[in-house]
């Protein structure tokens, strides 16, 4: 018999419809619920290195993933004008019989895995929250904000980097923190000649491509963006256009094709790692709302994920709560830590040197690989 029999998951991201479909695997009873009232999602692609993809086929869905997407073999480095500098294969250890690197489109993976969390039978509710939570040592009730009630085993918080559930058990500290840097996102029909994600070094700011379908692929532009400013809605295309100054060839071609500023992604970058243990009482936070991570290593929804299908087979095991939930922690904190000190580290590397400050210690290439590389031992 499994530890728990009924749980709560709130939040109906890429970790919460995960865990849905885990824990629903085990034979435990899921009640989901999202307090958006759609299931549409913000973002343009997602990009699923190997270790994501042995997590999903874990779950049964990563075969479909990399049918709805775009599989490639690694990253193609250029500088701003399109040189060619070197080729740099990704693995696929985690995962033999799975591409190295998968792009896809964010509303598609939502879909895959909403589909699957509803074919595994979880009752799943939208435009619905958490008013109040009360753990009494033997179960967690819980009242909702459409008026409802339930009584639970247990509650995971999956509800993403400003997490309700984290602040409900731990309170508003660790806050989010700026890293310096943010990203720009947008589509692009994908050229031929993209056959493996690109990127491009600039003098100030970085460009890549990322396959995400035989036709389709998406740009991020990573700058440094002192202060956090606010970026206008209106203007986000014409201020994409003008942070991609500077580079020649195929994406200057892209950088006059960004026209709708509704289209442009644009995202300050931050980063969040929740004390050890990330769970109390009968409630635990996953995914961002316990370690966020910038995406240097294009590992945030790998981590949320790999949070997600270990903690369903955990809890489908009979051994005491307390004794999962440590092992939970055993596997889990020192490997996410590992993510956000990688890409911290990247940011920091990259912004010195955008400000002219040579440090003979940088090696952020080295570091990605290197980091992408142990990411694919299990854990």
């Amino acid at each position: 018999m499994a530890a728990v029999s009924k749980i709560l998951v709130v939040g109906g991201g890429v970790g919460g419809l995960t865990a849905a479909t885990a824990l629903r695997q085990q034979g435990i009873a899921v009640d989901l619920v999202e307090i958006n009232p759609d299931h549409s999602v913000y973002g343009v692609g997602i990009i699923q290195p190997n270790n994501t993809l042995r997590a999903l086929d874990r779950i049964g869905l990563a075969d479909q993933c990399v049918a709805l997407g775009g599989a490639f073999p690694g990253w193609r480095i250029f500088d701003a004008h399109g040189g060619h500098i070197m080729d740099a294969p990704n693995h696929n250890d985690a995962s033999p019989r799975h591409p190295p690197v998968n792009g896809i489109t964010r509303p598609l993976l939502q879909r895959v895995l909403l589909d699957a969390a509803r074919a595994s039978g979880a009752d799943i509710r939208t435009g619905v929250g958490v008013a109040r939570m009360a753990d009494d040592g033997d179960g967690v009730d819980v009242g909702f904000t459409d008026g409802r009630a339930g009584r639970y085993d247990f509650v995971i918080g999956s509800d993403g980097l400003y997490s309700e559930i984290r602040t409900r058990l731990f309170g508003s500290s660790p806050a989010p923190q700026f890293s310096g840097q943010a990203v720009w996102r947008y589509n692009f029909p994908r050229p031929a000649e993209v056959e493996w994600g690109h990127v491009y070094y600039g003098a100030r700011t970085k460009v890549g491509l990322v396959p995400m379908s035989p036709e389709l692929m998406y740009m991020f532009l990573v700058t440094h963006e002192p202060g956090n400013p606010r970026m206008p809605r209106e203007q986000l295309a014409a201020l994409m256009r003008d942070r991609l100054d500077g580079y020649t060839g195929l994406v200057a071609g892209l950088r006059d094709m960004v026209t709708d500023a509704d289209a442009v992604v644009y995202k300050p970058m931050e980063h969040l790692l929740l004390p050890a243990p990330w769970h109390k009482g009968r409630a635990i936070v996953i995914g961002d709302g316990a370690h966020a991570t910038t995406p240097h290593l294009a590992q945030g929804a790998a981590m949320a994920i790999e949070d997600a299908v270990l903690l369903g087979e955990l809890l489908g095991s009979d051994r005491p709560l307390p004794d999962l939930l440590d092992e939970f922690m055993a596997r889990r904190f020192d490997r996410a830590k590992f993510v956000i000190d990688s890409s911290t580290q990247i940011a920091d590397w990259e912004m010195e040197q955008w400000a002219g400050i040579e440090n003979p210690a940088a090696r952020p290439g080295q570091l990605l690989g290197e980091a992408t590389h142990a990411l694919m031992a299990d854990y």
